[in-house]
């Protein structure tokens, strides 16, 4: 025996028996890393690719965006066929409360089986819902198949969102945003255009199978990309009952904003008992958040001092232009007697400016190191828009000056809200807010729309035929009646851009990752 084993030796005859013991309690399992992320760095996606991948992502979402309102000029073709009116309405309902009540469900989901799976269950799902609509022998069955349809509809844009944050940086997500943005734009112009061509001079149903060729195109563009995509979900256990109560709460609440006030009085026990059930879900999903172990919207997430004033900022700008844009046509038509077509174009500068306010503020987030600013700048800008609106009468043009002028502050909103709530949480979480925050401002559009709806009600003191705007029905209203009340209405899309504001000069500016495009052009150089 040498030195070195004589020494050695000696040292395991002196290890202190304290020691021995404590070594020998240690766990000896093996714990498994198939859930952790590669050691190596991921392969960085080419222009080309990124550009690939994008394109077929503002395919998807033009999906989406389409069959939101596609539907809408092709229900009276529909309710003649079937002999069936009195339902149309659910037509159109049935996908908002599906695809309202889902957005968190495929944001968490990708979050824990990967973005891949999600969107090739969303796409079926549309797809499916689609086949079905084509098809269906009678209203109840479109209805229902309506709702499938919903389901994929409503977990398109939160995966798209995540995606896209997977590929592009924080600094970088504002212009592909904006790019979004005007994606949602087009679809929800063509579609009413498109419905009311397809069931004049082809067949309803056209307006459901053109979704199958887009949808094939998007995933065959898709498909071949998504192994390269960086892999950032966690796989865990899926908290399936908190998932539940929250959807559960979703559809009761936007039942209430859907009936309340049309088939039944807002304070009928009706209303009443559904307010108390979506109250009482909403409370039970709480309680059980914060006893799951893992639960499916972890509340933590929530609060901070970026998501709750992102989440609010992008609730107010959202609801401020659905509202105006369910209830300006009937302005439109009472005040300045424009036929239902022409009101129809009034509403072009509402949307399409919007577009440019976002890729406004998409471009200087790549730029500017005080991101945050655009957006709070065009936020009060939009709001003294509001009150201009409020407290001028205005002709034609000067209306849809101040209207675009109106629009290209609140679109800012949109890019700065969403970056900034995905740049302030972890990876794995970003398609867990991405859902939330698709959730809560669809919950936003539809109080809006519910609450402008009862402010045009108590201002004219009459049951007027809103969200049906019918020359026949508007041109009954004296115009000076409808300005006076559309004045509150103004008034509250005001308040929200104030709001807004508020929110976002509050809300923490966090820095961005990834390159400035100044330093992005003098890489590629």
């Amino acid at each position: 025996m040498n030195k070195f084993e004589r020494q050695s030796a000696a040292d395991v005859q002196t290890l202190p028996d304290d020691i021995a013991e404590e070594l020998s309690r240690l766990p000896s399992e093996v714990i498994s890393v198939d859930d952790a992320p590669s050691i190596a760095p991921p392969v960085p996606l080419s222009q080309d690719e990124v550009r690939t991948i994008v394109i077929s992502l503002m395919l998807t979402m033009f999906l989406a965006a389409l069959d939101q309102t596609i539907v809408a000029t092709a229900l009276p073709t529909i309710g003649r066929q079937f002999q069936d009116v009195s339902n149309l309405s659910w037509v159109i309902t049935a996908y908002l409360l599906a695809s309202t009540a889902v957005a968190p469900v495929f944001g968490t989901l990708s979050d824990i089986y990967g973005r891949k799976a999600m969107i090739i269950t969303s796409l079926s799902l549309f797809v499916a819902g689609s086949v079905l609509c084509a098809v269906a022998p009678n209203m109840p069955m479109l209805i229902l198949a309506r709702g499938l349809q919903g389901l994929g509809g409503g977990g398109i844009m939160p995966v798209v969102q995540t995606v896209i944050s997977d590929v592009v940086s924080p600094r970088e997500r504002g212009q592909y945003q904006a790019y979004f943005s005007s994606v949602w734009m087009v679809g929800g112009i063509l579609g009413p255009v498109i419905g009311g061509v397809f069931a004049e001079h082809l067949h309803w149903s056209m307006i459901f199978w053109i979704n199958l060729p887009l949808s094939a195109a998007a995933i065959a563009l898709l498909l071949p990309k998504m192994k390269k995509i960086p892999v950032f979900h966690r796989k865990r256990k899926v908290d399936w009952l908190g998932g539940v109560l929250l959807m559960a709460s979703a559809v009761v609440f936007m039942l209430v904003l859907t009936w309340g006030g049309t088939r039944f009085p807002w304070l009928s026990p009706t209303v009443l008992a559904m307010v108390g059930g979506a109250v009482a879900l909403a409370v039970t999903f709480v309680w059980h958040a914060r006893r799951a172990d893992e639960p499916f919207l972890p509340l933590p997430l929530l609060g901070g001092s970026v998501v709750p004033f992102g989440l609010m900022a992008g609730g107010c700008a959202l609801g401020a232009i659905t509202g105006l844009t369910v209830q300006l046509p009937l302005y439109y038509e009472s005040v300045y007697r424009l036929s239902a077509s022409e009101a129809g174009l009034a509403l072009i500068p509402l949307a399409a400016v919007s577009t440019c306010g976002a890729a406004i503020a998409g471009r200087t987030m790549a730029r500017a190191k005080h991101y945050k600013r655009v957006a709070i700048i065009g936020t009060s800008w939009a709001a003294l828009c509001g009150l201009g609106l409020t407290l001028t009468t205005l002709p034609l043009w000067g209306l849809l000056t101040l209207m675009a002028a109106f629009a290209l502050g609140l679109g800012t909103t949109f890019p700065v809200c969403v970056v900034s709530v995905q740049n302030s949480v972890a990876r794995p979480q970003v398609g867990t807010i991405t859902g939330a925050l698709n959730f809560f401002r669809s919950l936003m559009s539809s109080f809006t729309v519910a609450a402008f709806a009862a402010i045009l009600l108590i201002a004219l003191g009459a049951d007027i035929p809103l969200g049906e705007h019918h020359a026949a029905g508007s041109v009954a209203i004296p115009a000076e009646d409808m300005r006076h009340a559309f004045r509150y209405v103004f008034g509250a899309a005001t308040a929200l851009m104030t709001a807004a504001a508020l929110c976002l000069i509050a809300m923490e500016e966090r820095p961005l990752a990834g390159p400035s495009a100044k330093q992005s052009a003098e890489m590629v150089e």
